[in-house]
């Protein structure tokens, strides 16, 4: 769950939002992007720390890392099949 070495092509910011915002804005970016792709999305619910793994684990996602950065949560997540 830490690699780091994908660059993201998109970021998705959920800054502000509560849940379950956040992973239905995820779900929705990640909709049109082909398999393979990295987003990296931004953060700020307490409760997305758990809702965006699952998310991920239960749509065929890969979550690569989670990161904290000024008190924000960064996501990198590749989109499955």
């Amino acid at each position: 769950m830490t690699d780091m070495t994908d660059t993201a092509a998109e970021e998705i910011d959920t800054r502000g939002l509560l849940c379950p915002l956040p992973v239905l804005r995820l779900r929705k970016r990640l909709g049109p992007l082909p398999a393979g792709t990295v987003v990296r999305v931004l953060a700020d619910d307490p409760v997305a720390i758990i809702d965006i793994p699952h998310f991920c684990t239960e749509a065929g996602h890969a979550h690569l890392s989670l990161a904290t950065e000024g008190g924000e949560q960064v996501h990198l997540i590749r989109r499955g099949v």
